[in-house]
């Protein structure tokens, strides 16, 4: 019940579904003066969420700095948030990406320069499986063919929210030798990384942030950026939106 409440409060505070709404009021309401009000409305927000500059620099704001590998120190434990593959297509001999492939391929880089000596991935199937897969046991068997070998990889495949992922890392992490008590390094993407930072010290588990698949860029200025309107802009409001609702749900049930 709690994810699907998130998801309708998702959907009805997204930016094109807010101005959708406010096209389809302006028709129905157009021979009255509000009618020109919400069209008004719906074609200035329509301009300020598509614009390039404007989501780059709040995406920017919201997405943590990363640091260099180099200057980190060693981790027993490098722990990789799912939520990149295509689990809509039911293949058995590779693992189909969506934007997010920076959290596995950078958790092996880490690996193989030595930053991490083991790699715990966390995530199922979700709410709605299609096939019978889970994320984490791709992403797994994509490392391996990779050259990470599977005694360094720790599956955990039954999480189905950032809450979870949190908690069943915990429960895997406490019956088994490493000590919870170390610091581990959280891999996931730069725009999710405040949501889970939060969860994962909400259980107890220490960890240092790696953020990863950033959608923000270096802050330019040019003609095409401040004038040119881009879906992109979109799909960053959209990204934002959607992780600001889910930290303050997260915050109103007590998860963070």
């Amino acid at each position: 019940m709690f994810f699907y409440l998130a998801q309708f409060l998702t959907f009805l505070a997204m930016p094109l579904t807010i101005v959708i709404s406010l096209f389809i009021l302006a028709y129905i309401l157009r021979k009255k003066k509000l009618g020109k009000t919400c069209l008004i409305l719906g074609i200035s927000l329509m301009l300020f969420f598509s614009n390039q500059f404007i989501s780059n620099a709040v995406m920017n704001a919201w997405e943590p700095d990363f640091e260099l590998i180099a200057d980190l120190p060693e981790y027993e434990l490098g722990i990789v948030l799912t939520g990149v593959t295509n689990l809509d297509k039911t293949v058995n001999d590779r693992t189909f990406f969506n934007k997010g492939a920076d959290r596995a391929t950078q958790a092996m880089q880490l690996y193989k320069l030595g930053k991490i000596k083991h790699i715990l991935i966390t995530g199922g199937q979700g709410l709605n499986p299609t096939n019978p897969n889970t994320e984490a046991q791709l992403l797994a068997d994509f490392m391996i063919i990779a050259g990470v070998p599977a005694e360094d990889i720790i599956v955990e495949n039954k999480a189905v929210n950032t809450r979870q992922n949190a908690l069943f890392t915990k429960e895997m992490l406490t019956d088994s030798d490493f000590d919870i008590e170390n610091d581990n390094l959280l891999i996931t993407s730069a725009f999710h990384m405040n949501r889970a930072k939060a969860c994962f010290d909400k259980v107890g588990l220490k960890t240092k942030i790696f953020p990863v698949d950033y959608y923000s860029h270096d802050m330019k200025v040019t003609f095409k950026s401040l004038f040119t309107p881009a879906p992109e802009g979109f799909i960053i409001w959209h990204k934002l939106f959607k992780e600001w609702i889910g930290l303050t749900v997260y915050k109103l049930v007590g998860y963070i």
